[in-house]
């Protein structure tokens, strides 16, 4: 529904929080890409911060205080950090790490604008001509985002929920992992015991 106060409005009459809504996407935007395309992993885990941040501030611009919070308190403060975390456990190298690219990147990018496109179709057909308030009261509070949220997406939720677990129990797996050289370097220990014990003997 159109309100009142947003009939007038129009793309050639932006008001001021239109314009930082579009310039915190394009920065967004821009640390999203550099998340992607740099080899440095640490650099690109700090990256997602800033990628995410930037999406929480947009939920911010359109009113939807609740779901910023959420945006900076599990993505932020928790997928991240477990990102980090799993980036310590595997011991992954500090500087630029040239494993990191696999050479899929022109695959990549078809999937990535593929993504896109159906994000804004499916945007654009929901909305079409709806304006969005902003200045009126906030949209995105606790009691409609949770009614919407366990009555039309309790699936897409639990598969998140399975999907963060599995990301969980696979950097367990990577930590405990080990190298060729560490087998052998606790194996030669084991190997050089009999030895030393017949030493001992004579």
């Amino acid at each position: 529904m159109i309100t009142a106060a947003a009939q007038g409005n129009g793309f050639l009459s932006p008001t001021g929080v239109e314009i930082a809504f579009v310039l915190v996407g394009l920065a967004t935007l821009g640390a999203a890409a550099v998340t992607v395309t740099t080899k440095q992993l640490v650099h690109a885990a700090l990256w997602l911060v800033v990628a995410l941040g930037g999406v929480a501030v947009e939920y911010l611009l359109l009113t939807a205080e609740f779901i910023a919070w959420v945006q900076v308190l599990i993505y932020l403060g928790s997928v991240v950090v477990l990102l980090l975390f799993g980036l310590m456990l595997t011991k992954a190298p500090i500087g630029r790490s040239p494993d990191a690219d696999s050479g899929n990147r022109p695959v990549a990018l078809g999937v990535a604008l593929v993504a896109a496109a159906a994000l804004v179709w499916v945007v654009v057909d929901a909305f079409r001509t709806t304006w969005i308030d902003l200045d009126g009261p906030a949209q995105g509070s606790t009691k409609v985002s949770g009614e919407i949220l366990f009555r039309h997406w309790v699936l897409p939720f639990e598969a998140l929920s399975v999907l963060l677990l599995a990301a969980l129990i696979g950097a367990i797996v990577l930590s405990r992992k080990d190298t060729p050289d560490a087998a052998k370097a606790t194996a030669a220990p084991a190997a050089d015991a009999p030895a030393a014990d017949k030493k001992g003997q004579r």
